[in-house]
């Protein structure tokens, strides 16, 4: 009975990644609506805490820069610790759209306006591990977290993340 409960908790760990990595394609239509479409792309950001912030220009059809995607790090206020990070896009022509990742203007606790937030928190309403895809006027945004770290590993501090991130033309479900 003691070697059951050993194996048990020897490959508990590995069904959870298991069942995490099989997380649903989560999907969201961002607020704003038009028809630009993009020059299809897709890029990897490896994040630490000494590299922590991502930038990449966002190219139209005719390949002119349009806009600026970021990922920034998140955590307690006053602390450099980093629980999170934020996927934000913004739109060069039109400055005043706050994050167009998102599905309402107004930030809310629901998954499809929470796609853009990176959390592995366990009571996050995106599991950390789900391919999150946004329509963005005529094209969609594909976020999926490779890889994660948590230094110590049982604290809520990540050291790094890998986050693929694809522009399409297509939708990719």
């Amino acid at each position: 009975m003691k070697h059951i409960a050993l194996s048990l908790l020897m490959f508990a760990p590995l069904a959870l990644t298991a069942l995490a990595q099989d997380a649903p394609t989560q999907y969201a239509e961002s607020y704003r609506k038009g028809t630009v479409v993009v020059t299809e792309d897709s890029f990897e950001a490896k994040l630490t805490p000494a590299d922590a912030i991502y930038k990449e220009r966002i190219k139209d059809s005719r390949g002119n820069d349009r806009y600026d995607l970021t990922i920034v790090p998140q955590g307690p206020e006053g602390d450099t610790k980093i629980t999170s990070w934020k996927v934000m896009m913004k739109d060069l022509r039109h400055s005043f759209y706050a994050n167009i990742l998102m599905a309402d203007q107004h930030p809310s606790a629901d998954a499809a306006n929470s796609l853009w937030w990176l959390n592995p928190d366990r009571f996050s309403p995106v599991p950390i591990r789900a391919k999150r895809v946004v329509k963005v006027d005529g094209f969609y945004v594909v976020m999926e977290v490779k890889a994660l770290h948590f230094t110590p590993l049982d604290s809520p501090y990540l050291d790094s993340m890998t986050v693929a991130v694809t522009v399409t033309n297509t939708d990719p479900r």
